[in-house]
């Protein structure tokens, strides 16, 4: 189960890196970057589903083990806390959309932004999960 949890980071690993490098090679083309905000939201959702899975699964299996869902579930609040707060610091942003308007509902941009943001944390931290339990292995 260890290595195939590996090849389904490093799997994911490789698609967010070919993406990232599809859009900077294309010239942030549109199409590129609506592919990496997919990829993106795929990602946040995946990520908040298996926090959710492994703690509920966790409790069952090992009720004495609460202390480690609690502080697991305290984490995903922090981060999804503290991103809603740096995007709600923002006053009067309008983002351009294609139809040559604006976006300026703030419900929207504050979801997008709280939504890209837990994005950004949760593939940082997939790389160094990644690369911390590669270097481990590595070194058994």
């Amino acid at each position: 189960m260890k290595k195939l949890l590996n090849i389904v980071m490093g799997s994911l690993f490789a698609v967010t890196l070919a993406l990232v490098l599809w859009a900077v090679v294309s010239g942030g083309s549109e199409v590129a970057i609506s592919w990496n905000l997919l990829w993106g939201y795929t990602l946040l959702v995946v990520a908040a589903v298996s926090v959710l899975w492994a703690a509920i699964k966790g409790t069952i299996t090992h009720p004495a083990g609460l202390k480690n869902t609690l502080i697991a579930v305290v984490i995903v609040v922090v981060v999804v806390g503290a991103a809603l707060g740096y995007a709600l610091s923002h006053d009067g942003l309008t983002i351009p959309n294609s139809a040559g308007g604006v976006f300026d509902d703030p419900f929207e941009l504050v979801i997008s932004e709280t939504g890209i943001l837990v994005t950004y944390v949760v593939a940082a931290a997939t790389l160094l999960v990644t690369l911390v339990g590669e270097v481990r292995n590595a070194l058994k």
